[in-house]
């Protein structure tokens, strides 16, 4: 109750935010319900519960219209409130047909991980992936002063991801470096999809970054897979201890794997402070177990 009670409450300074007129009502649905709110779509004749009029005129979706030129409807996802780089996103449908997801950038850190993002995918698009499948960027503007980035939607298949093809993934981006390895930045198990042709599906690109320590995104796949099933102690002390084994297809050796993995978690506690945010409480509290008694390793 407490997450749907901050969920609801955040979509409410949303809709403030991106339907702030007062023509053209349109009734739309908390779905699939307010008691688990996940997406706040236009209301059809079998949803239940009460209505949410929301005005159209004026609104994202009426400036979304005009960049498709197309009449649209938009799905709003209801956003965890509490996450630091949290930002609206919405899909953009015409015709039943998926247009694109489009993201908003409504705070200083999500206006500048808008732009990042958008940087990234453009210098990716010249890239010669041949593993990697990345989204095209079909708008990026401003509405009310607001950074718009309107993405391609990806064929998502949600299925296992081999090892093998993770890995091959994770040094073609590393490549995009040059002859600086580079990094998604969050290649969590949620942000990546197998697609039919053998090759994976990877979106979410707005902590892309070179110049890094080679084999971050393995070590941040495997922590974020641990946090899954343990504690944030627990998990950064089994990234540490499981990265020789989890690295090693990407040529590091044990010791460098460890290292890696190590630099990792630092990154991420960097990371976390410098957005104002401590998902995985105070670093003394899970980062200096596992840092602590590395220190000697060579």
């Amino acid at each position: 109750m407490k997450d749907a009670s901050a969920r609801l409450g955040y979509l409410h300074e949303t809709v403030r935010l991106l339907f702030p007129g007062t023509g053209s009502p349109r009734p739309y649905s908390v779905l699939p319900h307010r008691v688990l709110p996940r997406r706040l779509a236009p209301r059809r004749w079998w949803h239940v519960g009460g209505a949410v009029t929301v005005p159209l005129e004026g609104s994202v979706a009426a400036y979304l219209g005009e960049v498709f030129d197309a009449p649209v409807e938009t799905v709003l996802h209801v956003r965890p409130a509490l996450r630091p780089n949290r930002k609206p996103v919405l899909e953009v449908r015409t015709g039943g047909r998926l247009l694109a997801y489009v993201k908003v950038g409504d705070s200083p850190l999500a206006r500048e991980l808008v732009g990042r993002e958008a940087a990234a995918l453009r210098g990716l698009a010249a890239a010669p992936l041949k593993t990697v499948v990345v989204p095209d960027v079909l708008h990026h503007g401003e509405w009310r002063g607001l950074p718009v980035l309107a993405l391609s939607p990806l064929p998502v298949r949600r299925g296992r991801v081999r090892p093998a093809l993770l890995h091959a993934a994770i040094m073609e981006i590393a490549a995009t470096g040059g002859p600086v390895p580079a990094w998604h930045g969050d290649l969590s198990p949620w942000n990546i999809s197998p697609s039919a042709d053998g090759r994976l599906l990877v979106w979410d690109w707005e902590r892309y970054e070179t110049g890094v320590p080679y084999g971050l995104d393995a070590a941040h796949h495997l922590f974020q897979r641990a946090l899954r099933r343990m504690d944030p102690p627990t998990a950064a002390r089994a990234c540490v201890a499981r990265a020789p084994r989890e690295l090693a297809p990407l040529g590091l050796s044990s010791a460098e794997a460890r290292r890696t993995a190590l630099r990792y978690l630092i990154v991420l506690a960097d990371r976390h402070a410098a957005d104002g945010h401590c998902p995985l409480g105070p670093p003394e509290t899970w980062l200096n177990p596992a840092v602590d008694h590395e220190e000697l390793l060579p």
